[in-house]
C-alpha cells in the first residue's frame, strides 16, 4: 500500500466515516429558547397552566398551594378525565403541563408530538370502592354482577381508570358481563367515589388514592384487578411558551422533599425524586475531547430548564483521580470505557454513546511522509502523545503501540505527553511537533493546517465514550433529562461534525430507560 493511500486530509477522512462541517457558522445549532422560554427574573409575575387528571386533584391542590406560597408563582389547573384533557390539548394546545392518570396517555401525547420532557411521579392501584364496613360483602369483580349490587364506573372512553379496567378485564373475558351489569358511567373517577359515598351506588371501580380522606369509604382489592396499576407522570407540552417556568413547577411536583411528600402521604407508590432547589446545580465531569460535542447542548439545556450545569473538562485520568479523592459529580461522560470502569462503583449502569478514532496527525502535506505507526520511529522525528496516566487517549495510545510491538522505538521519539489532544494540535500548528497521535475529533476545524493518517487494523485504537449518573446524586432525574438532550437529533449532528461516530440508535427513549433511577419508596 502506498503512503498516499493512507494519508488523507482531515476533512476527507472525517467525511468517509462521518460528516464534518469545518466552517463554524455552518455547524448544526441547538435551538435556543426564546425570551419567553428563559427563566423568569426575581419577583416577576409567572403563571403556568396544568391539565391534570381528576384522580390527582386531592394531592395536587396542597402541592399547588405550597408551591405558590413558597415561590410567589401562580399555577392555573384544569381537572378532568385524561382522554378529555388529551383531546383538548390536541385541539387547543393551551396548557404548559399535562398530567394524566396513566402514562398511556402521555405516550399518546408524545406520539402525537404534544409533549417533550416527561417526569415520573408514581403509581396507583385500581380496585373496588364500597361503603365503610362493606355491607354488601363485595370482594371481587364477580360480586359486582349480583342483582342486589348497584355498580357505577368511570367512562372507559374518557377516564384512565375506566380504560384500564376495560383493558384488564377484556383480557380475562370478564368485561362484557361487567359492562352489562353496570348501572351507570361517570365522567371521572372522583364522580364514581362520590356516588358510592352518597349511597347512589353500592360499589364502583376506582384508584386507591382517590379514597384518601374519605372515611366513609373502603377500598377492596379484587383479585381480577390485582395487576391493574397506573403509572403517573407529567409532560411539558410542545406548545409551552415558557418551558423554564413549566419545568420549575414540574421539578417541584416530583421533588423528594416537596411534591412527592404529599403524593406519598396520600397513598401513591412514588419513585425516588430529586431534592428540591429553586435553581438546581448539576455537576458533570467529561473528558476534554467531548467539550466541543456537548457544550452547546448543555448551554441550551441550562436555559430551557432554568438550571445551572457546572462542567469540568479534563483528561479522564485526572478526572478519575479527583473522583477517587472524594469529588463526585452528578454525571460522568468518560473518554473511554476503561476510565468508567475505574470508578464504576460510584455510578449506575453506563450507556455507550459514541466512538472516537485514534489517528496520526501531521502538518498539511505530510512533509515527513508518515503512513503508519512504523514511520513514527524515524530518526529525529518529534512525536507528541497523550499522557498515559492523565487521559484515556494516552492509555489507548500505549495499548495501540503495544499491539504493534513498537512501543520502545516510538517512545524514543516522543518529546511531549499531554493530558489533552488539543494541546498536541496546538503544538503541531506552531511547528513544535512533526506528528501527534490524537483523536480524530481533535482535528475538527483544522483541515487547513493538518492531515490525518489512519491507524489501520488495530481495533484498540478506537475509544468508546460512556455516560453514567452518580448513584448518590441528589439530581439524578435532572441528569437523565440532560442525557436525553445529548441524545437528541441536533446533538447527534454536532457529534458527527466534531469527528465522533454515534453508537446509540434508539434515541431519546433509550435515554429515558437507561437513566431511570432504580427503586421506589412504599407509602
Amino acid at each position: 500500500m502506498s503512503k498516499a493511500s493512507v494519508v488523507i486530509p482531515v476533512s476527507l477522512l472525517m467525511t468517509l466515516g462521518m460528516v464534518v462541517l469545518l466552517v463554524q457558522s455552518d455547524r448544526p445549532r441547538i435551538p435556543q429558547p426564546t425570551a419567553a422560554g428563559t427563566a423568569p427574573t426575581a419577583g416577576a409575575a409567572v403563571e403556568i397552566s396544568l391539565f391534570c387528571a381528576a384522580s390527582n386533584r386531592g394531592v395536587m391542590e396542597p402541592i399547588r398551594e405550597r408551591y405558590e406560597r413558597e415561590t410567589g408563582r401562580r399555577v392555573a389547573i384544569q381537572y378532568g378525565a385524561s382522554q378529555t384533557l388529551l383531546s383538548q390539548l390536541e385541539v387547543a394546545g393551551t396548557a404548559d403541563l399535562f398530567l394524566p392518570a396513566d402514562d398511556t396517555f402521555l405516550k399518546l401525547a408524545r406520539t402525537a408530538g404534544l409533549v417533550s420532557e416527561e417526569l415520573s411521579v408514581g403509581t396507583m392501584r385500581c380496585g373496588l370502592v364500597v361503603p365503610r364496613g362493606n355491607p354488601r360483602g363485595i370482594g371481587s369483580v364477580a360480586d359486582l354482577l349480583r342483582d342486589d349490587v348497584k355498580v357505577v364506573q368511570a367512562n372507559p372512553d374518557a377516564a384512565a381508570v375506566g380504560r384500564l379496567t376495560r383493558d384488564v378485564l377484556t383480557k380475562q373475558g370478564l368485561w362484557d358481563a361487567l359492562a352489562a351489569a353496570t348501572d351507570g358511567y361517570r365522567t371521572t373517577v372522583n364522580d364514581v367515589a362520590n356516588d358510592v359515598q352518597v349511597g347512589a351506588a353500592d360499589a364502583g371501580i376506582v384508584y386507591d388514592v382517590v379514597l384518601y380522606g374519605r372515611e366513609q369509604l373502603e377500598f377492596v382489592e379484587a383479585e381480577e384487578l390485582r395487576g391493574a396499576v397506573s403509572k403517573v407522570g407529567l409532560g411539558v407540552t410542545t406548545s409551552c411558551q415558557q418551558p423554564a417556568a413549566a419545568l420549575h413547577f414540574a421539578r417541584y411536583i416530583t421533588a423528594e422533599d416537596r411534591g412527592l411528600e404529599e403524593y406519598r402521604r396520600q397513598g401513591f407508590v412514588v419513585e425516588r425524586g430529586d431534592v428540591w432547589a429553586d435553581v438546581p446545580e448539576l455537576s458533570v465531569y467529561a473528558g476534554s475531547m467531548l467539550r466541543p460535542a456537548i457544550e452547546e447542548t448543555i448551554t441550551a439545556f441550562e436555559q430551557r430548564e432554568g438550571v445551572r450545569v457546572a462542567r469540568s473538562y479534563n483528561g479522564c485520568g485526572i478526572l478519575v483521580a479527583q473522583m477517587k479523592s472524594g469529588q463526585h459529580p452528578d454525571a460522568y461522560f468518560a473518554c473511554d470505557v476503561e476510565f468508567m470502569k475505574q470508578v464504576s462503583e460510584l455510578f449506575g449502569p453506563a450507556t455507550e454513546v459514541s466512538q472516537n478514532e485514534l489517528v496520526i496527525l501531521v502538518p498539511k502535506g505530510n512533509p515527513r511522509q508518515i503512513a503508519g505507526l512504523q514511520d513514527l520511529t524515524q530518526q529525529g522525528l518529534r512525536v507528541g502523545i497523550g499522557h498515559e496516566k492523565q487521559c484515556a487517549m494516552g492509555w489507548i495510545t500505549q495499548k495501540t503501540f503495544a499491539e504493534t510491538g513498537l512501543t520502545t522505538k516510538i517512545m524514543e521519539n516522543v518529546t511531549v505527553q499531554t493530558p489533552t489532544g488539543d494541546m498536541l494540535v496546538n503544538q503541531l500548528r506552531t511547528g513544535s511537533l512533526d506528528a501527534a497521535v490524537a483523536y480524530l475529533s481533535n482535528a475538527a476545524g483544522s483541515a487547513d493546517f493538518l492531515d490525518a493518517v489512519q491507524i489501520q487494523g488495530i481495533p484498540c485504537s478506537v475509544a468508546t465514550q460512556p455516560w453514567a449518573v452518580l448513584r448518590a446524586s441528589k439530581h439524578s432525574h435532572l441528569a437523565a433529562r440532560l442525557f436525553g438532550r445529548i441524545q437528541s437529533a441536533e446533538s447527534q449532528e454536532i457529534f458527527a461534525a466534531e469527528g465522533f461516530r454515534w453508537q446509540l440508535s434508539a434515541g431519546v427513549e433509550s435515554a429515558r430507560e437507561a437513566s431511570e433511577v432504580p427503586g421506589s419508596v412504599q407509602p
